[in-house]
């Protein structure tokens, strides 16, 4: 059935619209061209489009023509403005933009764990404000005939958590404060013609990634989230999966070896959030005596991970090592060509470089104790002791001391295969390329899962510490993963970081704008 004359108009002018969001200001011959429409039909849609202020003429093509220069028209951009909130446990952080994504302002606060609910949304809510007001001041002043110019129309949240599909109302979840359920509602009553939106914060990381980062190349990927705690987002045929409760990619939660016990219904202690959150891989860099942060929350880790990175990179080393399978079993040792690995980070920014794997092979002995494998009652992995120079006599936290190869949880030479040739002085033992290594098997165990139901072919790691780690990391979970499944997985690292939850907010508050701006009301008579 052939659209109405009304639905025909709302679609060209939709199409046209989305051409000058993507591309740019453009000719009415440009349209044109990449519209396919007829040329009285394109001359109507501009005419249309020009009368409801959504777009206007930005200056001329210059074209070389005779006669006079096509007028070139674009989006008027301070149509609306938009906002865009990353909350987080400690605080929020906030952009305000206009209408084709450009900032306007932005502004952070800082919320620490004794404040009351109260006190905590009236803090995030006054920067949201401060912002708003900044970006006013600097966008274009009202025009005639057009109602509430300036003012914030979309606001978008990202918040970690469950969203409840039917609501859109950010759950109720242990562990998280209290204030993260209180804001979108108080904004609402604040800015009463703006429309505030909530979605996990790892479902916005996947599509700013999706859009403008590491996977725009990919329509099915899992973006796996490593930052002050861990996620992950499932993108299938170019769609976010939310799953039937708002629950998917709630990794954190998932049982792995490696832990004391199982995570709960209300805590993901003993989960996968126990090897890979931030707290975790703080510890674990201090385990192997590299510098860490006083803070153990994701930029931390990120730190953290990114000096060991830099670190590695000019020892030449990170070298993988096998994986323990559950139960303890270690796989025969693999055999691999040598790769050539982009590394990330200052270093390789700077220089260039890349850092050269050699060939990947089990010693002639037996293979060594992987190092997630834990004994009954050990919280803390198992693993070799730590060669000479950092870390070496360090001691765990149970009493292990890992120098002199004794305590509870203590693995000497001899029991974990390594021999003269992969002893504790020998080549591969500097620890921040264990510290890689060890990390590596971490976080491929988690990976390891997604991969064997889900097959997306492609994983990117996200969060600061996913970008921290770079193609340097990225490699070695890569050359895990293909050592525990038959399913050839792509493993890249974030390049947005943890700017892409702040990215993925403003990109669906502006897709949420355009979708109500760019439809001009009927005209009388349909």
């Amino acid at each position: 059935m052939p659209a109405s004359p009304s639905t025909a108009r709302a679609l060209n002018d939709r199409l046209a619209l989305r051409l000058l969001q993507q591309e740019g200001p453009l000719t009415a011959g440009q349209l044109k061209q990449l519209t396919g429409l007829s040329r009285p039909t394109v001359a109507d849609l501009v005419d249309r489009l020009t009368a409801s202020g959504l777009i206007t003429v930005v200056g001329e093509s210059g074209e070389q023509r005779r006669g006079p220069n096509a007028k070139l028209y674009g989006i008027v951009a301070d149509r609306a403005l938009l906002a865009a909130l990353d909350v987080r446990t400690e605080g929020v952080f906030v952009l305000v933009s206009d209408l084709v994504g450009r900032v306007l302002a932005e502004a952070s606060v800082p919320i620490g764990p004794d404040a009351g609910t109260g006190p905590a949304v009236e803090q995030a809510v006054a920067a949201v404000e401060s912002a708003a007001k900044e970006a006013g001041a600097m966008g274009a002043p009202p025009r005639e005939g057009v109602r509430a110019w300036g003012t914030l129309h979309t606001v978008g949240i990202g918040a970690p958590g469950l969203i409840d599909p039917a609501t859109g109302d950010l759950r109720d979840s242990a562990g998280l404060p209290a204030w993260h359920r209180s804001l979108a509602a108080t904004l609402q009553e604040r800015l009463p013609g703006a429309r505030v939106t909530v979605e996990n914060e790892t479902n916005l990381a996947a599509l700013a990634e999706q859009r403008e980062g590491a996977a725009r190349d990919r329509d099915t990927f899992v973006l796996l989230w490593l930052g002050h705690g861990v996620g992950a987002a499932v993108v299938l045929d170019g769609r976010l999966r939310r799953g039937a409760s708002g629950g998917t990619g709630e990794i954190g939660f998932l049982p792995v070896p490696g832990t004391a016990t199982l995570p709960s219904g209300t805590d993901c202690a003993g989960g996968f959030h126990s090897l890979t959150g931030a707290a975790a891989v703080v510890a674990l860099a201090a385990e192997y005596g590299l510098p860490t942060p006083a803070a153990p929350d994701g930029p931390g880790a990120a730190e953290a991970v990114r000096a060991a990175v830099a670190w590695a990179e000019k020892a030449g080393e990170a070298a993988a090592e096998p994986v323990a399978e559950p139960g303890g079993a270690v796989p025969a040792p693999m055999e691999r060509a040598s790769a050539r690995v982009p590394v990330a980070g200052p270093v390789a920014e700077a220089s260039g470089a890349v850092w050269e794997a050699g060939p990947v092979t089990g010693p002639s002995g037996a293979v060594p104790v992987a190092s997630l494998v834990a004994r009954p009652g050990e919280a803390w992995p198992r693993r070799a002791a730590l060669g000479a120079g950092p870390g070496a006599g360090a001691e765990r936290p149970d009493g292990t001391d890992l120098e002199a190869g004794t305590g509870p949880g203590a693995v000497t030479a001899a029991a974990s295969g390594e021999g003269p040739e992969t002893g504790r002085t020998g080549a591969g033992q500097d620890p921040a390329a264990r510290f890689l290594r060890v990390l590596a098997d971490r976080i491929a165990v988690g990976a390891a899962s997604v991969v064997a139901v889900l097959d997306p072919g492609c994983v990117v790691l996200g969060g600061e510490v996913g970008q921290a780690g770079g193609a340097l990391l990225a490699g070695l979970v890569e050359e895990r993963l293909r050592r525990m499944s038959p399913l050839v997985t792509e493993v890249r690292a974030s390049s947005l970081g943890g700017a892409a939850v702040l990215r993925g907010a403003l990109l669906t508050a502006r897709e949420r704008a355009q979708d109500e701006l760019f439809a001009p009301p009927e005209r009388p008579g349909g």
